[in-house]
């Protein structure tokens, strides 16, 4: 006799609705992604609040930003379980007629997937017995098939090429005056790789701020907990231009111009 599977879907964002009490007229969906995430939700929300829907005259919305990587990493693989660190964020868009809003420049390429990537545990590859087999990759590497694989050569040579490249386009398009932008808040990768990114962009340190040295590489929480630990006093008080750049899995890196005028920042909450 055959025995039928149960499987039960969660979807988050709904469940969310429910448990921050928000109208039923809320409209919520998830968007898979890494590194880049926070980037591509503010593009995703921002046009969204765009438009023009039935019953919603407060254009108001809320990006739920994280991940707890730590859990795929191996604590035997030193390329990656001493890199990473646990974080969310929730960031409040309000959509403002006349306002100057976000500027975007994305890019996607698929064809890299497999430079950061678990190879086991969904649809193409299910999990099975030989997923949990730890295998000894190279000296200071130990890992199983569901832990997070991380190619350090192919990303650092990604990440040096296209976020500065991501950065430029997006300054000529626009005609943004570079000198004019306060900080540029890239993802927080690893500080080697990142300071390649600043050199090559030619920009000064002070206008570059990192939460590397105290959170790691927090994934699509990077660029804003970098925000509220390291500019929120600059950023309550006054107006600054702002230039951020997300860039990881998937391949997908996006680059987003904004203001950011007086901006609301909460404590950091440690647990």
């Amino acid at each position: 006799m055959s025995r039928k599977r149960r499987i039960t879907l969660y979807r988050l964002p709904c469940i969310l609705q429910d448990k921050l009490g928000l109208n039923q007229s809320c409209y919520t969906l998830d968007i898979s992604l890494g590194c880049s995430g926070w980037v591509y939700g503010v593009s995703v929300l921002s046009s969204l609040l765009s438009l023009d829907y039935m019953d919603r005259k407060d254009k108001k919305g809320l990006l739920l930003a994280g991940d707890t990587v730590s859990k795929l990493c191996s604590v035997n693989d030193k390329s990656s379980y001493p890199l990473f660190g646990d974080a969310g964020s929730a960031t409040a868009i309000e959509f403002e007629s006349g306002a100057n809003g976000f500027r975007f420049h994305t890019e996607t390429d698929g064809g890299g997937f497999k430079t950061i990537t678990v190879p086991d545990g969904g649809y193409r590859n299910p999990v099975n017995l030989d997923s949990f087999l730890e295998k000894e990759i190279t000296d200071g590497i130990r890992r199983n098939n569901l832990n997070l694989i991380l190619e350090g050569m192919d990303i650092f040579t990604f990440g040096i090429s296209k976020v500065p490249e991501s950065v430029n386009k997006l300054i000529e398009h626009f005609g943004i005056d570079k000198d004019s932008i306060d900080y540029f808040v890239f993802h927080q990768a690893n500080k080697f790789l990142n300071e390649k990114i600043r050199k090559k962009l030619k920009l000064p340190e002070e206008k570059v701020p990192y939460s590397l040295k105290n959170y790691g590489n927090t994934s699509s929480a990077t660029i804003p907990l970098t925000i509220v630990t390291e500019l929120k006093n600059r950023l309550c008080n006054s107006k600054k231009e702002i230039i951020a750049c997300g860039f990881g899995v998937g391949l997908s890196w996006g680059s987003v111009h904004f203001n950011a005028d007086k901006l609301v920042c909460s404590d950091l909450i440690e647990i």
